[in-house]
């Protein structure tokens, strides 16, 4: 049973990297084409004071933190903390290039966090799980 819910994970991790990867490199938002009918708009699904920068904090801290506990069980780097770091910061600076598209500080800031908020989140946990 864990194996299964492992894998399920697993395919989950590498699902939502593709999913990142076709966000990221469309020219437009996708996601404001479905829910708006319009490639310019982007969603804001948390009203704050830093926009949509909300939502890559998110789905980073997410990706980040599913991809940490792959590597605990698989030393692969795909699910490292240096290519999702990587990763987070060369997809944002793509955006200066992709048509449509716009680089934001904010948002290249959010996808960092979010990574370096998952890793230490994970090191808690384990110090946790190893002072019981």
């Amino acid at each position: 049973m864990k194996n299964t819910i492992f894998k399920l994970t697993e395919y989950v991790y590498y699902f939502l990297l593709i999913v990142l990867l076709i966000l990221y490199l469309f020219p437009g938002s996708l996601i404001g084409y479905f829910l708006y009918g319009n490639l310019g708009q982007q969603p804001n699904f948390i009203v704050n004071p830093i926009g949509t920068s909300i939502n890559h904090l998110i789905f980073f801290t997410c990706l980040s933190f599913i991809g940490s506990i792959i590597r605990l069980k698989i030393k692969s780097f795909f699910n490292s903390f240096t290519f999702l770091l990587s990763i987070s910061i060369i997809l944002e600076l793509f955006h200066l290039i992709i048509p449509n598209r716009a680089f934001e500080f904010f948002d290249l800031f959010a996808n960092s966090a979010g990574v370096v908020i998952a890793f230490l989140l994970l090191i808690s946990i384990k110090k946790i799980r190893q002072n019981k």
